[in-house]
């Protein structure tokens, strides 16, 4: 897997637009309309943008919140892995090493998200964006007043280094993304000239335009970009890395003299003197921090102590509240991702009994308070989801696959098994018995064989326990069907790096995709990605329709095509049993110590905690607490 956030942004890149027109368009495509002409301070994929080219400031912020203090917390991103991270490289845009989370906060981008708009992006060191050549080249406009931390200017040379810098020795999901930008260059000091070779997805633009940091040419005149290394980069973000340790924690101290920290895109936002991730060597030392005062903030992502730790003093006396907040965003998909590279989990039948094994009814009520609902769909809680049979739009684009694909794509759509809820449904056992003897693995001796008399063995990979005390009770109807089933956990290193190789039968991760999905895509389930090292397809997912599906869904002209698409994708990825689905809640459970404030309106499309809350320092001062 890749950096935290680096994995982070690629997950949240690129969220759809709620506009009528493109900006730009695929030149690959047919387009709905041609792209819209002359310099926009904006982009969004379907349409006009919702704030006009003088917005004061967006609307889920408070323009005149105070700055100061320290938001302090441990680094949870929701997957089960992420108590457990460390880090031991602060260059987040190549393979090597494990980065610490929010880099991204310390690099500035040519534009930036609005987070109450699918997709929208608004100029930052860019003033203005403007599609040329049918949509195959974009000219950014730069602010001459864009300044590196040390003073020194950023220009356009720097953007188009850094650009051609990723696409040359980035991570391998920035490479791959970056395939059909052929070129940045400058033309002057001020001005960003990128190229697409023709085959570029209409949201190419936009990932460039918001994904990709903008680094110090000169700073990396005298450096290897593609190593490791503790040394602080040169950045020009709101915020710059402050004092830490390998391991334990980071700072991130705000600039004050930020050149930016006027602009409408920033007024109201980064509002903490300091950001503040402290790591530990489980969650329950970091749940202590958190009950003690250390940490202020947390996001609570284990259902048990949710239900059953969050009763210390500070919680009943009321300096500790809790909220369960909205979540807008696609839930996506998180389970048991299965490595179906490895010959024994080649057969979609075999994997599909692994799933049978699993009993989430018995799981929710006995582990989780029933605070969750179990996930089937790559695209959960959002209209991307598939349900019942398929339309006859559906049809239209699976029909040409139908020799490829399995029958149950054309039928209603696969979902997750409905136990009995007796943590041994003996029906869904014996149906995975049935299957296992169909693909060939037959009980020998107690254990199931394959012909060659090699047993069927499972491994969880793990470096968190929290998730074993779900495993334990699946492991156990595992056994029962004769197969060999354990758990191993290591050390976050480890775990990245058999993450990255792909040296893992089974192991937990999260991922969701934004309202409009687009390239991140491939980096999920295209068959390409998934022979890369470092990429999201951890299965292994090799499959023609697929490939084709996820273009199909990038070139969608039209929301509502585009929601077609994806239901038909997301058919025939459930159809493979790629993954045993684990289970999802609409919102965020958040605890705090009561010495923040944030804005009236909140963001629709992310937490935005670090963006647009603040400290209320009498607040704080009564907790006690330094804010």
């Amino acid at each position: 897997m890749s950096n935290t956030h680096l994995t982070r942004r690629h997950m949240l890149a690129l969220m759809g637009g709620t506009a009528a027109l493109a900006l730009f368009a695929s030149a690959r495509h047919a387009r709905a309309a041609a792209p819209a002409s002359g310099p926009r301070h904006g982009m969004s994929i379907f349409g006009e943008l919702k704030y006009a080219k003088d917005f004061p400031h967006f609307d889920y912020v408070n323009p005149d919140a105070p700055k100061g203090g320290t938001l302090s917390q441990v680094p949870f991103n929701g997957a089960y892995n992420a108590s457990l991270q460390t880090f031991d490289t602060l260059n987040g845009y190549v393979l090597k090493g494990n980065s610490p989370p929010r880099l991204d906060f310390i690099f500035d981008t040519l534009m930036v998200r609005a987070f109450d708009e699918p997709d929208a992006v608004y100029g930052l060191v860019a003033a203005s964006a403007e599609a040329k050549a049918g949509g195959n080249e974009c000219i950014f406009k730069l602010r001459p007043e864009a300044r590196f931390h040390d003073g020194s200017k950023l220009t356009a040379k720097d953007a188009a280094f850094s650009f051609m810098l990723l696409k040359d020795k980035g991570h391998p999901l920035i490479k791959l993304n970056l395939r059909e930008m052929k070129n940045a260059e400058a033309l002057d000091a001020q001005t960003l000239r990128v190229t697409f070779s023709g085959e570029q997805t209409r949201d190419m633009p936009l990932y460039v335009a918001s994904n990709l940091p903008i680094f110090s040419a000169a700073f990396y005149a005298t450096r290897e970009f593609d190593e490791t290394t503790l040394e602080p980069p040169l950045s020009s973000g709101a915020y710059k890395i402050g004092k830490f340790k390998a391991g334990d924690s980071i700072n991130y101290d705000r600039v004050d003299d930020y050149w930016a920290r006027d602009l409408n895109v920033n007024r109201g936002c980064w509002n903490f003197e300091r950001l503040r991730f402290e790591f530990y060597r489980d969650r329950t030392a970091g749940f202590e921090a958190f009950s003690s005062g250390q940490n202020v903030f947390r996001e609570e992502f284990t259902s048990k102590v949710w239900a059953t730790q969050y009763n210390f003093p500070a919680v009943k006396d009321g300096r500790v509240k809790l909220e369960t907040l909205p979540d807008h965003t696609p839930s996506g998909a998180q389970g048991w991702f299965i490595n179906a590279r490895r010959e024994k989990f080649a057969d979609p039948r075999v994997r599909e009994a692994l799933g049978l094994a699993f009993d989430f009814e018995w799981t929710n009520k006995n582990l989780f308070y029933n605070l969750y609902r179990r996930t089937s769909s790559f695209f959960e809680n959002s209209p991307m989801r598939a349900e019942g049979v398929p339309s006859a739009e559906e049809l239209a684009l699976l029909e040409p696959f139908r020799n490829k694909l399995t029958p149950a794509v054309f039928g209603p759509a696969v979902t997750a098994p409905l136990s009995d809820g007796s943590g041994q449904d003996r029906q869904m056992l014996q149906r995975a018995v049935k299957l296992l003897e169909a693909a060939g693995w037959t009980i020998k001796d107690g254990v199931r064989c394959n012909a060659r008399g090699e047993p069927l063995t499972v491994e969880f990979l793990d470096d968190d326990p929290t998730i074993q005390r779900i495993e334990g009770p699946y492991i156990k109807n595992l056994r029962l069907l004769g197969i060999v089933a354990k758990s191993r956990l290591v050390d976050s290193a480890q775990y990245q790096k058999r993450m990255k190789t792909y040296d893992f039968d089974l192991l937990t991760q999260r991922y969701s995709l934004g309202l409009t999905p687009g390239i991140e895509m491939r980096g999920f389930w295209n068959s390409e990605f998934g022979k890369s090292p470092g990429s999201r397809n951890l299965c292994g997912i090799d499959n023609p329709a697929i490939d084709a599906l996820i273009e199909q869904a990038i070139a969608a002209e039209t929301r509502e095509s585009q929601i077609v698409v994806t239901r038909a994708l997301d058919r025939v990825l459930r159809a493979g049993h790629y993954w045993i689905p684990h289970w999802y809640k609409a919102s965020y459970t958040i605890a705090y110590w009561d010495m923040f404030e944030r804005p009236v309106t909140l963001a629709l499309y992310d937490r935005a905690v670090e963006r647009t809350w603040w400290i209320a320092q009498d607040k704080a001062a009564k907790l006690g607490l330094k804010g």
